[in-house]
């Protein structure tokens, strides 16, 4: 069986523009995983459809490959960083969940 799930740990950065977009780059050793197994469904720009947790908190998104970073990243919205009491600069242990 295939595995889609992937717990991991990383640093929230914010993007340095003028929209505030935070994200967190998922380490390289699981986004290189996760490009093997599942890169060949990407979507738009290379993204992959995912369902995200962090705390009790679960969504849809997606995320999209770095390729100066060699990771995936994901975005996260501000109702979520709320929600979850995240800020930049804070390391967050999260799962995501490739959906095929």
């Amino acid at each position: 069986m295939i595995k889609n799930k992937f717990k991991m740990r990383a640093k929230v950065w914010l993007y340095p523009g003028m929209a505030g977009w935070h994200f967190v780059s998922l380490p390289r050793k699981q986004s290189a995983e996760i490009k093997k197994v599942f890169g060949a469904i990407k979507r738009s720009w290379g993204s992959l459809p995912v369902v995200v947790t962090i705390g009790k908190t679960s969504w849809k998104t997606s995320i999209f490959p770095d390729k100066k970073a060699g990771a995936y990243l994901l975005p996260l919205k501000m109702a979520i960083r709320k929600r979850e009491h995240i800020l930049n600069g804070d390391t967050i242990i999260f799962g995501v969940e490739i959906k095929t």
